[in-house]
């Protein structure tokens, strides 16, 4: 049988009132139980009742043949079930690669929306599988993407706030009053976000293509993000956060890259590295980047024969034959208006039986025409083709 300490019943570990010695009470009997006699274990208790024996506060100590005399050691708190498998500086790198593809993304839904749109990181972090799919609205727009150079697949989810503005958008609206539906997307409605995604994905080649030459392409689209599992719910991923707005409206990216899928390349995302690229890039590469996805944005063209305004009476009475006489005289030349801007004046003619127009002068706002040094306005002469 084991011993126990005699007297008071307040020596038993947990009965009676705590005493300032309880602790260390407690670990003398559960140390020496084994070792001491009965009167040596109680002999001990009372004199450190008794203050006897002097007490020692003991700390915790990290022992490492790297510490040096005198060093204090943080001790920081793990868990275990969310292990940080990928480093801080690891994380600044990816957050510093992911920046760049923000700039590239914003310039290119600028000018396929033509309206200025801005895409910057909102957030930067790792977590489990099962955490970030707990975070995502039901619907929202889910897409898995791979690629062949990489082991696994990851996922790009657009906000339903963002995404029915871009389509609003697309198809002329405002998106001044506009209602965001709470249902899945259509398949009309899907085929043209996947536009929108794949400018996503060149810019997301072109940002990483510092660290490998990668082709990203959609393998599926889901609505309900709970369907879908790509890696284990407690796998680690790493999601980048985006914000991006337009006009008035504002809705969230979220970028899921599972630990696995980029392990193999993390010993390449060196922070200082990215740092160095980050402070160095020139304005003029930024600029190139940005005038290359803008002259890539398509425009509408108009020629503007004549403007006149009539009443309703007489648009309701006209009939075939009818004649509409303007104000603008016949030698006048005709005015190319760019997306309701007009830009230049210009001559009227045809070519191979097609109507053209040739360029004379730009249009100078509140000035008329004025006709180019050298000679009147003519028509259009173009020779016959061989």
């Amino acid at each position: 049988m084991g011993l126990k300490p005699s007297g008071a019943a307040s020596r038993y570990p947990g009965d009676g009132p705590y005493s300032r010695h309880q602790a260390d009470r407690e670990w003398i009997w559960e140390m020496f139980a084994d070792v001491l006699e009965q009167n040596e274990i109680d002999a001990l208790l009372d004199a450190v009742d008794t203050g006897e024996v002097e007490q020692e506060t003991v700390h915790g100590q990290i022992f490492s043949r790297n510490r040096h005399d005198g060093e204090v050691i943080e001790v920081r708190p793990y868990d275990f079930k969310r292990p940080e498998r990928v480093s801080k500086d690891q994380m600044r790198a990816l957050q510093t690669l992911h920046e760049a593809f923000a700039r590239n993304f914003g310039a290119s839904l600028s000018g396929f929306l033509r309206t200025i749109v801005e895409v910057k990181v909102a957030n930067c972090e790792q977590m489990t599988y099962a955490e970030f799919i707990s975070c995502l609205p039901n619907p929202t727009s889910f897409n898995l993407i791979q690629a062949d150079q990489l082991e696994g697949q990851i996922c790009l989810e657009i906000s339903p706030l963002i995404i029915y503005p871009i389509i609003d958008r697309l198809l002329g609206g405002t998106t001044l009053d506009l209602f965001i539906p709470q249902r899945p997307m259509t398949v009309i409605e899907t085929k043209l976000i996947s536009n929108v995604t794949q400018r996503g994905l060149e810019a997301l080649a072109e940002a990483w293509a510092s660290i490998r030459e990668l082709n990203y392409t959609v393998a599926a689209t889901e609505s309900n993000p709970q369907l879908v599992q790509i890696v284990p719910p407690n796998e680690v991923v790493v999601v980048i956060g985006f914000e991006i707005k337009m006009s008035n409206r504002a809705g969230t990216m979220n970028l899921c890259i599972p630990y696995n899928v980029i392990e193999p390349v993390m010993d390449e995302l060196a922070a200082q590295s990215w740092f160095a690229v980050s402070a160095n890039m020139k304005d003029a590469e930024i600029k190139r980047r940005i005038d290359t996805s803008i002259s890539r944005a398509p425009v509408g063209v108009s020629g503007i024969l004549a403007e006149t305004t009539m009443t309703i009476s007489e648009l309701i009475n006209l009939q075939p034959g009818d004649l509409i006489v303007t104000e603008k005289a016949a030698t006048d030349p005709v005015v190319i208006r760019v997306e309701k801007e007009d830009k230049f004046w210009a001559s009227m003619g045809k070519i191979k039986d097609k109507r053209a127009l040739r360029v004379l002068n730009e249009v100078v706002p509140g000035q008329r025409y004025a006709p180019p040094a050298g000679g009147e306005l003519t028509e259009l002469e173009v020779p016959p083709a061989e």
